[in-house]
């Protein structure tokens, strides 16, 4: 078996960890209870399954009730939810195995239905023109509210007591979702964000947000145990639209953390689709941004075993998390190791609720016995 960069252990400034494959955080749908907290013989499985990745990143668990905007999925605001993710991290841990949370509040990519007919909160008052998966299928988005003063400063209070949460359910750390068009993407975005106050206008304004919630986070958590991801070249999903100010805006951001903050890592996204034909796109996230960031980078987006060791190998990036692959291969890691077959998923159950295409996924050695 030839070395691969992959399976290199990690031990750098905030992080320690046993190999560089990263589960990514992956929205499944699986909390189908009124708490809409994890569930035991169900969450915790699957986590612990898992457990092999140098690093487990949650599925986005909304930070609020005026945070949801999926059906079922799990949070981290409550007591019971707390609970519910202290199994997951107890047996995550049984394993030797490292995991954050990823904080979560989708803005407008909400829907009235789970606010009980109150608008979905953004920075401004513009429907993105998408859909939301509603307890009743599939919706056309709504205009949101635009938030007030107040409400941000409401929200601001969430991520913090979410973190505050995070840490008595036991986890190694939080990840703010900063991403794939949410809420603080709103933010960024001046296709999203035309507010006219501290909050709007100039690219600081609108990462301004994102920043005064990072300060409020790492009063409650060390920053060397906060994790922030982004999308810098999203175009078109959830109604995001680049300009030639959003690269611009997330070099502020990540030149920023850089020189101000000692987080455990980001967490960046290659382009989700074709963005060849735009002007204002980098098509090769990790290569552009890595001179900007000299604290741990985490690359995303369509890697398998050879295009993430090569990434690795190159130095644009030092992790690689991986979604859809640890989906139906709960042991990565032993297969990349051992260059096994990998299984393949099956799609049409990576949002219903149950056991089936979350926990009955088996090992390469399973496989095995069974033939």
């Amino acid at each position: 078996m030839k070395e691969q960069a992959l399976l290199e252990p990690y031990k750098e400034r905030n992080l320690s960890m046993r190999n560089r494959v990263v589960m990514a955080p992956m929205t499944r749908s699986r909390a189908a209870n009124k708490h809409k907290k994890p569930e035991k013989g169900l969450h915790d499985i699957y986590y612990k399954q898992r457990a092999s990745a140098g690093l487990i990143i949650t599925e986005g668990s909304q930070v609020s009730e005026e945070a949801v905007g999926y059906i079922n999925t799990p949070g981290i605001h409550t007591e019971a939810q707390v609970e519910g993710w202290k199994q997951v991290t107890q047996d995550v841990h049984e394993k030797n195995g490292t995991i954050f949370i990823q904080l979560w509040h989708v803005g407008r990519m909400s829907h009235p239905d789970f606010h009980d007919g109150d608008l979905p909160l953004a920075p401004s008052a513009i429907n993105p023109e998408a859909q939301s998966y509603t307890p009743e299928g599939f919706k056309d988005t709504v205009t949101p509210k635009a938030m007030t003063k107040e409400d941000i400063a409401r929200t601001i209070e969430d991520f913090k007591n979410a973190a505050q949460n995070a840490v008595k359910a036991g986890f190694d750390g939080v990840e703010i979702h900063s991403s794939n068009g949410y809420l603080f993407h709103q933010f960024f975005n001046a296709t999203s964000n035309t507010r006219t106050d501290e909050y709007g206008g100039s690219i600081q304004n609108r990462a301004r947000f994102f920043f005064e919630v990072l300060d409020e986070v790492k009063k409650v958590i060390p920053e060397s145990k906060i994790g922030a991801r982004f999308n810098p070249s999203l175009n078109g999903m959830f109604g995001m639209r680049m300009d030639e100010e959003t690269i611009p805006t997330f070099e502020y951001i990540i030149k920023k953390l850089d020189d101000e903050y000692d987080l455990a890592y980001i967490h960046l996204s290659e382009p989700f689709t074709d963005v060849s034909e735009i002007p204002y796109a980098v098509k090769s996230i990790a290569e552009h941004f890595r001179p900007m960031y000299n604290g741990t980078l985490m690359i995303n987006g369509g890697f398998d075993q050879e295009s993430g060791n090569k990434v690795i190998e190159s130095g644009n990036a030092d992790l690689v998390s991986f979604g859809k692959l640890y989906v139906s291969n709960p042991d990565l890691v032993e297969r990349f190791k051992n260059d096994w077959d990998l299984a393949d998923w099956d799609e049409d159950t990576f949002y219903t609720p149950g056991k089936e295409g979350y926990i009955d996924y088996e090992t390469h050695k399973q496989e095995e016995s069974v033939q």
